[in-house]
């Protein structure tokens, strides 16, 4: 019975140390080349801002948005998928503008970016599906040259519409998800 105290007592020892040593992602504690494309131990999203004070001075800011990851937790995209998905650490925010951009979904849809990057697609995933675009049909329009076809379903978000002067009532839809993806 003491060895299995002892084992117990050693077991949790060695779960604390671990958990300690990995830590827990917050955004507001990451610097701005880490924060953009990191998600934090909540599951939610970080965003990179930018503030100019009274003097003219910019500052860097992460912190966490409302935006959610799918399955994902506890995470900060490599710089291999930064690469590879053409992507760049200085982002702010995040938005859907940036499939419009040919040579970024060019990068996004190759294999390199689609098959090993599952935070950079599951986001652009959920933002094109904002947009009314499923992904894996843009990126396969990508590959036949179809680029007319979805990229006119696509609307910039770079003008905002005003809301409804009268009260809108919403029902619930269950959220999209992103395609399975091969495990890297």
């Amino acid at each position: 019975m003491a060895c299995f105290k002892t084992l117990a007592v050693l077991a949790l020892v060695l779960v604390l140390c671990v958990q300690g040593t990995l830590g827990e992602i917050k955004c507001e504690h990451l610097d701005q080349d880490t924060c953009s494309y990191a998600i934090s131990s909540t599951g939610k999203r970080c965003v990179l801002e930018k503030h100019v004070k009274r003097s003219g001075q910019e500052s860097y800011n992460c912190r966490t948005s409302e935006i959610e990851a799918d399955r994902l937790r506890n995470w900060i995209e490599s710089d291999q998928c930064i690469k590879a998905c053409g992507l760049d650490r200085k982002t702010l925010g995040i938005s859907s503008d940036s499939l419009l951009d040919s040579c970024f979904t060019k990068h996004l849809c190759s294999s390199e970016c689609y098959n090993s990057c599952p935070n950079v697609v599951d986001l652009y995933f959920n933002l094109a599906a904002g947009e009314g675009v499923f992904l894996p049909k843009l990126c396969e329009a990508k590959e036949g040259n179809g680029r007319r076809e979805l990229i006119a379903d696509i609307k910039s978000s770079g003008i905002v519409a005003t809301g409804p002067i009268h009260a809108v009532k919403f029902t619930a839809a269950a959220p999209l998800v992103a395609p399975a993806l091969a495990p890297y």
